[in-house]
């Protein structure tokens, strides 16, 4: 296998895994906030998004309606998604182009 497939597959598995652990935190902490339990912190939730995990923290925020009225999930979670987007455009047509 070449370097530059086998990078772009350890990315993509990497995205997978941590855009899965976004949503499902977002769900885990509405259940908890429902259940007046232990709630998971903003900072953790912010943190995954940060890591790689937009899409999944976006897409979990609305799937489960949490977070949806705090303007700094609101307008960040996507700010956030659009760099990732940005990001990996540069990556797959400037650093990485498939021939």
């Amino acid at each position: 296998m070449q370097p530059e497939y086998f990078l772009i597959n350890f990315l993509l598995a990497y995205l997978t895994v941590v855009n899965i652990v976004s949503f499902s935190l977002m769900g885990l902490d509405k259940k908890r906030s429902r259940d007046q339990k232990y709630r998971i912190s903003e900072k953790q939730l912010f943190t995954w998004v940060i890591l790689g995990g937009s899409l999944g923290g976006f897409m979990g925020m609305h799937v489960f309606k949490h977070k949806t009225k705090h303007p700094q999930f609101k307008f960040g979670f996507p700010l956030i998604l659009f760099f990732h987007l940005v990001m990996i455009g540069f990556l797959r047509f400037r650093v990485l182009p498939l021939t």
